[in-house]
Order: C-alpha cells, then structure tokens, then sequence
C-alpha cells in the first residue's frame, strides 16, 4: 500500500514537473510586444499584422500588449528597466518620442531610447468629406486666404504629426488655418465626418478606412500612394512635405548587439515579404527599411526637422 502510495506520488510529481518544463518552454517561445498605447490604434494594427508573418517565419509568438499613458510616455519611461535579453520590445513613434521630452521631464530621453527598425509611416494627408467644396488642395489654400482662421482642421493630439504638419504647411502656403487637438485618429475623423470641422489633418489611413465618404486633397509621400493613385502629393503641388507618424520597435538599453542585430534582420525579414507589404498598402501605410545600421543618421535627419518646427511654432522652447 505504501510503494503504491509513493509511486502514484512520484508520477503527480513528474507530471507537475513536466507541465512546469512545458509553460516555461511555452514562455521562453513567446515575444512580449508592448505597445504604448491602447488597443485598436494604428500601432496595435500594424503589430498584429506583424504578429502572424513573425509566427510563420520564426516559429514563435508575439503577444501583443499594452501600456499607455501620458502619449506613449509611461512606456517609454520604463522600457529601459525591462529585460535586455530579446524577449521583450516594444513600439515607439516619432515624432512622440522627440517632441515629448523636448517639452518637460516625460522619465526618458529621445537618445535613450533604443529603436533598432522603423518599419512604416502613415503619410500626413489633408481630408475632407466627399461632399466637400474643396475638390483640390488650391480651394482649400483660396479659402483660407480670404478668411483667415476660419478654416478649421481636426488632427491628433498637440506636437503630434499632425500638428506639425498642418503649421508647416500653413507657413508655406502662407495661410492661417484653426487646428483642433483630438483625442486619436478615430475622434479626429469622427469630427471630420460630423462635419465639425472643415477639413482633417489626418493620414492615407483614413482613406483606407473610410473610402468613399472622404477625399484626401494630397498625401505627404515623395510619390503617390499606390492606393490612392488619383491623390496628388504635395511634392507634386509645390510642397515639400514628405512626413507622418512614423512607427518603429525598440529594445531595452541593456540588449547586447548580438540581440538588436538579431532583432533588425527579424523585422527585415518580414518587412521584405510581399504579402505583408501588400497588407500594410492595403491599410494605407507607406513602408520603410531604416535597419539599426541606418538609425542614427535617420533619427538625426528626423530630430533637426521635428524640434525646428515646434520651435517655431511655439511648442518647445
């Protein structure tokens, strides 16, 4: 009775053990992907499209989850306490991660944060409802000339892309239009399509999204977007703007270099495939191939523009 007793011990014992060898396996198999913002935003579809390819190619997982707070601050504030060893990273976005600690103490630093891939851009566009009296960029820019401020723009978020945009444009089409500052693309949109506001600074995205109830008057890309092959850019009108938010990954500070070329070469791969290309046109994001090799020179080009023009905007000192 008791070598039975003991015996049918020892097997609850190695089948504990066996499940606990099996969960770690399962953790150690697993990718932690943090978001900094909540769910549903254009972060979190850009990484859940990532999130089946990084399966296919790598075998593992990446879980996706969120942290938000303060515009992606209270993420990137405590990215640099987590785990270097691979297993975890996390999304960052320009121009967040300039204009933000150029404002006030956020707990990091545009340099301490560790981005080794940006990966896409949503371009900055101006959209109007598809009933709109502006059927081109110029009756957009004669109507703000003959009323100055009365023409009003939705947009995400103060200091946003957005934001920097819409003063950009403003002082080369020397017009003076109202920005006001929602809560994310989905209320910015939301007002525009309300008939809120006269026109949106929004992104290619939303005329992904929303397809005939918009018309975007020109998109910020150095050539048309091959969604929208009908949409001038604003190159082509006489603009020089190319920019949007800007989206990328970065890891923990403390990751060897092993890790982040390891890391560089995963998102490469998967940012090379056709179908995942195709996915990201789709949604109406624009793709980029800035690898950690190319980082610092493409952040610096990105830092000088952003901080210049917030500054001459008033929104840093």
């Amino acid at each position: 009775m008791l070598i039975k007793k003991i015996a049918k011990h020892t097997a609850m014992l190695t089948m504990a053990a066996a499940v606990s060898m099996s969960a770690s396996s399962t953790y150690a198999d697993s990718v932690n992907y943090i978001i900094p913002f909540g769910p549903g935003g254009e972060s979190d579809i850009s990484a859940r499209i990532q999130q089946s390819f990084y399966k296919e190619k790598f075998g593992d997982d990446l879980v996706i989850s969120y942290k938000p707070g303060g515009g992606g601050a209270a993420g990137w504030a405590s990215l640099n306490g987590l785990n270097g060893d691979g297993q975890t990273i996390m999304g960052v976005n320009l121009p967040h991660i300039v204009i933000k600690p150029a404002q006030k103490d956020v707990g990091f630093t545009t340099d301490g944060i560790h981005t080794f891939y940006m990966f896409h851009y949503t371009p900055d566009a101006i959209v109007v409802v598809a009933d709109s009296p502006y059927q081109t960029l110029q009756d957009l820019i004669d109507d703000a000339k003959s009323k100055p401020g009365g023409v009003v723009m939705s947009g995400s978020g103060k200091a946003s892309a957005n934001n920097l945009a819409q003063i950009k444009f403003d002082k080369m089409a020397d017009i003076n239009t109202t920005y006001v500052s929602f809560k994310g693309t989905g209320a910015s949109t939301a007002a525009l399509l309300g008939e809120q506001v006269t026109a949106q600074w929004g992104y290619t995205s939303v005329g992904a999204k929303q397809g005939k109830a918009v018309r975007m008057l020109a998109v910020a890309m150095e050539d048309r977007h091959p969604l929208f092959p009908n949409v001038p850019t604003f190159k082509e009108l006489g603009f020089d703007m190319v920019g949007g938010a800007y989206r990328g990954i970065a890891l923990p500070s403390s990751a060897s270099a092993e890790t982040v070329t390891t890391w560089s070469n995963r998102i490469g791969e998967i940012n090379a495939d056709p179908a995942f290309r195709q996915k990201m046109i789709n949604g109406g994001f624009a793709l980029l191939d800035i690898d950690a090799s190319q980082m610092a020179e493409f952040m610096k080009e990105r830092s000088t523009e952003y901080l210049m023009d917030a500054r001459a905007a008033g929104l840093i000192k």
